[in-house]
């Protein structure tokens, strides 16, 4: 099966604002690419920019996307490694929209082979009940917001954190005080705290039941991350710090964390998403499945790979939920309560409304 076009769309959401300690995003930055094939089957991919943590944009992505799609035109689908290494010899990272692309391809191979893409990747179903996140805003609107979410059914809170140590610990001890103690707290500080900020911190909360702590501190201080592992009560989950496997080995190595959290925008898509679990499981240190702010389209790509590996034991995938405004998507991955049911449908089980592409900037290569 070889490619007769890629069409290329800048695959705006809007959004509710969503701060982070690292900025506010107003609208999801995402890039769709399609591939048309000459058995007339379609192959869909998605990312979503995160610019302050991956260091693209969505305009980069557009433009990256050109090249690449020039580069893959009459190519073979199916020699999905081979067409990876294609653009990673083109252009160092870019992980982001590399992504995209080689989801386009999974898409395309399972459809040929009439089978979801979990069962295409040699897995069985297993439950995933994701968190549900809270973005930063005082600590008693945060209260507030927690409150609202575990009356929805949320079962799992993931707080973000880092702009303000004093007041993060505010927020999470009320946060706590408000909600029934059988509720998962999960924080996620974003590279926010420095390493005496993350220590205090973490020791301060730790009476609040905190499951674990994401990213307490920027990537070039992995260097401190075995002293923080050590001094805090909380377990350390590595994400900013972890975009490949070899990411990955030099942390555990070094006893620098308790878990890593996977996301394809990172990894540049689920060939080297496979290759960190490996290390992670080898390792035994569990992993969890994240994201950035992606539609439920990369979403049932994310939880087709989860359920592929059972060293996925978290589940971050409340990207669609962070204040998207539309829902574009066709079929893919539904909600029921806050567990992620996929679909059964050949591939990943889901494409994009038309009469939204239609309104999308857009080109063909």
């Amino acid at each position: 099966m070889k490619i007769v076009k890629t069409i290329i769309y800048k695959y705006s959401i809007p959004m509710h604002p969503f701060t982070i300690a690292t900025g506010t995003m107003d609208f999801a930055q995402n890039t769709l690419i399609r591939i048309i094939t000459d058995k007339n089957l379609e192959g869909f991919g998605e990312c979503s920019a995160f610019p302050m943590i991956v260091g693209e944009t969505q305009n980069t992505c557009f433009e990256m996307a050109k090249d690449f799609a020039t580069l893959w035109k009459g190519k073979k689908t199916n020699a999905i490694e081979e067409r990876m290494k294609e653009l990673h010899a083109f252009t160092a990272f870019n992980s982001t929209i590399k992504s995209a692309f080689e989801m386009a391809l999974f898409d395309l191979a399972a459809k040929e082979a009439q089978q979801p893409l979990y069962k295409f990747l040699g897995g069985e179903k297993k439950e995933l009940e994701t968190d549900l996140t809270i973005g930063i805003a005082s600590p008693d609107q945060m209260a507030k917001q927690a409150i609202e979410f575990v009356q929805k059914g949320v079962r799992i809170l993931k707080v973000k954190l880092g702009k303000n140590a004093g007041e993060d610990i505010r927020r999470i001890k009320l946060i706590r005080q408000s909600i029934d103690k059988t509720i998962v707290l999960r924080v996620d500080a974003n590279q926010g705290w420095s390493f005496n900020e993350a220590v205090e911190v973490l020791n301060k909360i730790a009476e609040y039941d905190v499951q674990f702590c994401e990213q307490p501190m920027r990537y070039w201080d992995d260097t401190l991350l075995p002293d923080l592992k050590r001094l805090s009560p909380i377990p350390i989950m590595a994400d900013e710090s972890v975009f490949t496997h070899h990411d990955a080995e030099r942390l555990l190595v070094a006893n620098a964390c308790s878990y890593v959290n996977i996301k394809f925008a990172k990894s540049g898509g689920i060939l080297e998403a496979t290759r960190i679990n490996q290390v992670c499981e080898e390792l035994n240190v569990a992993c969890m499945m994240g994201g950035m702010l992606e539609s439920r389209l990369a979403l049932s790509a994310f939880a087709h790979f989860a359920t592929t590996h059972a060293n996925i034991k978290f589940y971050d995938m409340d990207t669609c939920m962070l204040g998207h405004k539309v829902d574009p998507v066709i079929g893919g991955v539904t909600y029921n309560q806050f567990r992620v049911e996929i679909p059964d449908a050949p591939g990943l089980g889901a494409s994009v409304d038309p009469n939204f592409l239609q309104q999308c900037e857009s080109v063909v290569i």
